[in-house]
């Protein structure tokens, strides 16, 4: 019998088309007070539809049921566990969302005059320094709208500057263990990609790099602590190996959430970094979106940063110190972004830092190592670690000894969802085989840590005494195991009534 952790509803929810009924209406309008216009005449008949053929009809409170309804099938983080690896999926604090939604924030237009915005500027140049202090860099940009967008102006940066010394090279070091936006982002700033080897423990090759850096490497992405949850322990070296080469270090800086308040990359030799608010500064994340990938620079790159940037104005004789937007930086790459960033999240953002302050981040990175490391020690009786090197934030597991009896990581996460819980990631990175990536973070207890690991174990007990079970799963969700393969290849995208 499943020790569940909390239950899924399986409530056969019929579709609205399915529970209409002619002639019912979800809402009422009151009579006109104005003259009531001719469509045809004022847009054309070709522009007219009188009805829309089989609309669902039904009343406000069939409506409001069935869409409550849906969302109780939706898991959160309010629910419970995330141990998706790599996306550090935290839970947001709710003073974050009052703070964001103060009327003098929440409603502030982008167009508003600089006169009438002294308050927000303030929060953005706070961010920005603060930022600038957890990561030990000296500018900030907070344009970018995430994570992948952060890299890719971070790379932007690296062109512009090596373009003003004459020279923007052609080829950007990626790591085998990088994130996947990684190789994409090179392309998309007109570099060819290059790949670096890992050695035995998960960790850059330093021997490879040696060989591979010329005058041509333009700069090297790496993810810090990488994506196997393995910290890059000779990463001041390979700083030296770059830039003896006069080529940059740029960092992922997505999991951050294993460093802030411990380490700061601008003391070990980044030259440039993202970093995602809705990650490592929980703001909503995912679905719950939208994000933020502010971009980190040492001095010498700030110059390129994009425009506009928030600057103080000294007091005149007329005005006191105040907050303007600076246009005038001629070696600028421009805007990458409408306005100045996503403001909401930044808020959200400075929220958090200020509740926490230095010791309150570097504790909440403490406990995600922690979480991370009691996790792996809970699970390495029946799972194989990828590598044996010491683990940061997350813990990647291979599904080699699941696979003796047929049953690969995909199935086991599936059949983690009978047990209550959010699957991890899958098969992510790819230079592990069968990978499952976990990362608690700091926000979950142990009692929570208890259950997952006890649902896991319990699945790998399965796995040898009946994989048949685990290889038909989930049984409890409404939706039994789909076909993927024939989902992606011959999807249904509309709904057709039942003939």
């Amino acid at each position: 019998m499943i020790k569940k952790v909390r239950p899924h509803p399986t409530q056969n929810e019929p579709l609205l088309f399915e529970l209409s009924s002619p002639g019912k209406g979800g809402y009422q309008l009151p009579d006109l007070d104005v003259p009531v216009a001719d469509p045809v005449r004022e847009l054309g008949e070709e522009n007219v539809r009188r009805e829309i053929e089989d609309f669902p009809e039904v009343s406000e409170v069939d409506a409001i049921r069935h869409f409550t309804r849906l969302s109780t099938w939706n898991y959160a983080i309010d629910l419970g566990l995330y141990p998706l690896g790599s996306c550090t999926m935290k839970y947001n604090p709710r003073v974050n969302e009052a703070v964001a939604r103060v009327d003098g924030l929440s409603w502030i237009h982008p167009y508003q005059a600089e006169s009438l915005s002294q308050g927000a500027m303030e929060i953005l140049a706070t961010l920005e320094q603060a930022l600038a202090e957890i990561t030990g860099m000296d500018a900030v940009t907070l344009q970018p709208a995430a994570g992948a967008h952060g890299e890719l102006t971070g790379i932007f940066l690296a062109r512009a500057l090596l373009e003003s010394r004459g020279n923007p090279r052609k080829r950007v070091l990626v790591p085998d263990s990088a994130h996947g936006t990684n190789p994409a982002t090179v392309h998309m700033a007109g570099y060819e990609v290059a790949n670096v080897a890992s050695n035995e423990r998960g960790m850059v090759d330093i021997e490879a790099l040696k060989q591979i850096v010329d005058e041509d490497v333009a700069a090297m992405m790496i993810t810090n602590p990488n994506t196997l949850g393995v910290f890059e322990e000779e990463i001041l070296e390979i700083g030296r190996i770059l830039h003896a080469k006069g080529a940059l270090l740029y960092m992922d800086g997505a999991n951050m959430n294993a460093l802030a308040g411990i380490a700061r990359p601008g003391d070990f030799g980044v030259d440039a970094m993202h970093l995602n608010l809705h990650k490592t500064f929980s703001t909503p994340h995912g679905g719950g979106g939208p994000g933020a990938g502010p971009v980190a620079v040492k001095k010498f790159l700030e110059p390129f940063l994009p425009l506009p940037r928030v600057k103080r104005q000294p007091a005149h004789t007329d005005r006191p110190p105040h907050w303007r937007w600076d246009y005038d930086r001629p070696q600028s790459i421009g805007r990458v972004r409408a306005f100045y960033g996503n403001f909401g999240v930044l808020v959200r953002a400075l929220a958090y830092i200020m509740a926490h302050g230095g010791d309150g981040l570097k504790r909440a990175t403490l406990d995600a190592l922690l979480n991370a490391n009691y996790l792996r020690k809970l699970l390495e009786p029946r799972y194989e670690i990828a590598y044996a090197a010491p683990t940061m934030h997350e813990c990647v597991f291979s599904d080699r000894r699941q696979t003796a009896h047929s049953v690969n990581t995909g199935a086991i996460a599936k059949r983690l969802i009978d047990y209550g819980f959010h699957p991890y990631t899958v098969s992510f990175p790819l230079i592990v085989r069968g990978a499952l990536m976990i990362e608690p973070t700091e926000t979950e207890s142990k009692r929570e840590l208890d259950l997952f690991a006890d649902a896991m174990l319990s699945i790998a007990a399965e796995v040898e005494q009946d994989p048949e079970l685990v290889l038909k799963a989930p049984h409890s969700t409404r939706t039994a195991k789909v076909d993927e393969a024939g989902a992606a290849r011959r999807p249904v995208l509309k709904w057709q009534p039942r003939t």
